[in-house]
């Protein structure tokens, strides 16, 4: 695999958790009470919260969180098998 490949697949990876996590809240927003809303609007969390460490004249603040929900793992998914069909 060509290093090419490799930042295609992450780039497309990213863009797709991302948007795929933009979509699921869309969609939940108009969705009614019910199953299918907490489907598409409940999301897990994974990171840790930001840590910030202030000095006099410098601050720095450090952290990582991940929001994953139905629809970003669906889009990570589809860019995956995109990904197979394409360049296997």
């Amino acid at each position: 695999m060509k290093r090419r490949e490799v930042t295609f697949l992450i780039i497309a990876l990213t863009l797709g958790a991302v948007l795929g996590g933009v979509v699921g809240d869309i969609v939940g927003t108009f969705l009614p009470a019910g199953a299918a809303k907490t489907v598409f609007t409940k999301s897990i969390q994974i990171g840790f919260s930001p840590v910030k460490v202030d000095f006099y004249a410098v601050s720095f603040t450090f952290g990582l969180t991940f929001k994953i929900n139905f629809m970003s793992v669906l889009f990570v998914l589809l860019v995956i098998i995109y990904f197979r069909w394409w360049y296997l």
